[in-house]
């Protein structure tokens, strides 16, 4: 890229260690860039900023607003970011930063990093030796064509099974022995629906037993939005709960273990517990810290 406009992109703040020399001499980043520490070398083991340089008229503010709209795009260079990451914390503490973090050039993203300094050295400090795990509740969807429920995509109960013959005929059921399909289209929704009650009943008792269990292990939680439209599959059922925790490294069988006994008297709800990630969760620079706007916003 010698002599062509370059921007400055900023993976991660990470504590500098010599064992990041040997991952970072073949590490590539977004769009296969080499990627490489910028320190102010202030400090032998202080923050560094995780940067790659990447061509000015493809990370623009223009050509960005363009490009994130490329879904194909977007997920090649999230995947290549969250991996510069991953990397990094297999050998030091690390802050993530957000997807397209620019600086226009070094010295505009040194002069940050020395801002901020402190508070980096801090927060890194504070994340030694832990990991983020996210934990989600499902309310499992109904299987179709269950006993009780109406067949999905039908305005009918399914009919019954013929009885088995017998020697001598049965007499014939007065018409108040069994339900008109009407009646017994309408016991099935109100089946249909209290089950689907009971479900949610059964998330909320699983999310207090999550948040009490979890907190013998982890030092600290966010609670995020639950997922929604495309980044949750249908058959999953639906996410009504969507925490991460931050778990010390020695915790985290402990944490694991713990959770996956939540759900095993709760057959209406299922439980996913990931990890170990980064702590993208519990990274929380000051806005003072990077150029999150695009580049072309700032002087």
């Amino acid at each position: 890229m010698t002599g062509e406009p370059s921007l400055t992109y900023v993976y991660a703040v990470a504590a500098l260690t010599p064992r990041l020399d040997g991952p970072l001499a073949h590490l590539r980043g977004v769009g296969d860039a080499p990627v490489t520490l910028l320190s102010p070398g202030t400090t032998p083991s202080g923050p560094a900023f995780v940067v790659s340089r990447v061509p000015a008229d493809q990370w623009a503010e223009d050509a960005l607003r363009l490009r994130f709209e490329d879904l194909s795009w977007l997920e090649d260079t999230a995947r290549a970011h969250h991996h510069v990451i991953q990397v990094l914390m297999e050998h030091t503490s690390v802050l993530p930063l957000r997807l397209a973090t620019l600086y226009q050039d070094s010295d505009r993203a040194l002069e940050a990093l020395l801002a901020e300094q402190d508070a980096f050295a801090a927060q890194l400090a504070t994340l030694l030796h832990q990991a983020e795990y996210g934990v989600k509740v499902y309310v499992v969807p109904e299987e179709v064509g269950s006993s009780g429920s109406p067949d999905e995509g039908h305005g009918e109960p399914a009919s019954p099974a013929a009885a088995p013959p017998s020697a001598s005929p049965s007499p014939s059921p007065s018409p108040s022995a069994s339900p008109s399909p009407g009646k017994a289209y309408l016991h099935a929704r109100r089946a249909q629906r209290h089950a689907r009650e009971e479900r949610y009943l059964q998330a909320g008792q699983a999310a207090d037993r999550i948040a009490a269990r979890a907190a013998r292990f982890a030092t600290q939680s966010v609670r995020h939005p639950p997922q929604t439209g495309p980044l949750t599959r249908r058959e999953n059922g639906e996410n009504v709960l969507n925490d991460s925790y931050l778990v010390p490294d020695d915790q985290a069988d402990g944490f694991r273990a713990a959770l996956q006994q939540v759900g095993r008297d709760l057959p209406g709800i299922r439980i996913e517990v990931t990890g170990p990630w980064a702590p993208y969760s519990f990274a929380t620079p000051s806005d003072r810290s990077a150029e999150t706007d695009f580049p072309g916003t700032r002087p």
